[in-house]
């Protein structure tokens, strides 16, 4: 039997490691978590427990201890799905994409309705090019979830990969009608718009993408392509040159900046963007010298000495 003094302290390592979480000292929450653990308890209470302390293992980055502690709370009871499924999304972290699945479909074994198990089986099928169980997935997910504007949006996505694009506008549209400023179904609305040809509308869902998240910098680089398709070369410079000042990493604006300065006969400019594209991507040392649009350049002294010594 445990003393009243004993759970008395249990629970106030409890308590103390609640407040140091609230508090963001989520070391010290971790550390006061596993003092409770040190306390005879019940296996309902102990679960709980080790379902904090995985957690907490989990985002501190100890991946390998937080895989631990979910196996124990399997080996107390093994009809608990969260502890196969926060396996799974550590294992997905990972990059052990088979392995997580099969713990993903341990915890549908376990509990059917599991939405966010479907939600990333569903990515990861999509990552292995397998769309149509992706597709499958993502229907189960907003099957059980309607309002699940992230299910809806990589629904669409996936149509639009495929080709289905009026499937796709309806997913997208009703993504964006569950969060109209979810950036990247507002993104894939412009993608499916350029593919029905409504450029103007195209470039509306663009802006509006940008304006929720000026950090995601392929809406930059697909709405530079619909100015450069219609010649409009200084437009798209203009929105490129917004693109790289708002993500100065995205090697791939510099590039297609610099072609465009290449057809608008301005080497300087366009090899000082190709350089630096170059500087972040190296392979892009390959794709310059096969690049039609560039082709005048290689003559350029400083392009080919660019391209030799980034190798």
């Amino acid at each position: 039997m445990v003393s009243l003094k004993k759970l008395d302290k249990r629970d106030n390592y409890i308590i103390l490691a609640d407040n140091f979480y609230n508090e963001k000292n989520k070391e010290k929450a971790l550390k006061f978590y596993l003092k409770a653990m040190e306390f005879d308890v019940n296996e309902e209470k102990s679960i709980e427990l080790l379902f904090k302390i995985s957690l907490l293992y989990d985002e501190l980055g100890y991946k390998k201890e937080a895989i631990n502690s979910y196996e124990k709370i399997i080996e107390l009871d093994k009809k608990q799905a969260g502890a196969y499924y926060g396996i799974a999304i550590i294992l997905d972290d990972l990059n052990e994409k088979e392995k997580a699945l099969k713990y993903y479909y341990k915890t549908l074994d376990i509990d059917c309705e599991y939405d966010r198990a479907y939600f990333y089986i569903a990515n990861i099928y999509d990552e292995k090019g397998d769309k149509q169980r992706a597709i499958k997935n993502y229907k189960k997910v907003i099957e059980l979830t309607p309002n699940d504007y992230m299910a809806h949006n990589n629904l669409g996505a996936i149509y639009e990969e495929i080709g289905e694009y009026h499937k796709a506008y309806k997913m997208i549209e009703k993504s964006i009608e569950l969060n109209p400023t979810y950036y990247k179904a507002l993104f894939n609305m412009g993608v499916i718009e350029k593919h029905l040809g409504n450029f103007k509308n195209a470039i509306k869902y663009y802006d509006k993408s940008i304006r929720e998240n000026n950090k995601y910098p392929y809406t930059y680089l697909n709405k530079s392509v619909i100015y450069i398709e219609d010649k409009l070369l200084y437009d798209a410079i203009k929105i490129l040159t917004e693109g790289i000042k708002n993500n100065p990493n995205a090697g791939f604006l510099y590039y297609n900046r610099g072609c465009c300065y290449a057809k608008l006969n301005n080497e300087k400019k366009a090899i000082n963007d190709l350089e630096e594209a170059i500087k972040i991507y190296p392979k892009f040392v390959d794709i310059i010298k096969k690049d039609k649009d560039l082709k005048k350049l290689l003559n350029n002294n400083k392009l080919n000495q660019i391209l030799k010594y980034s190798k």
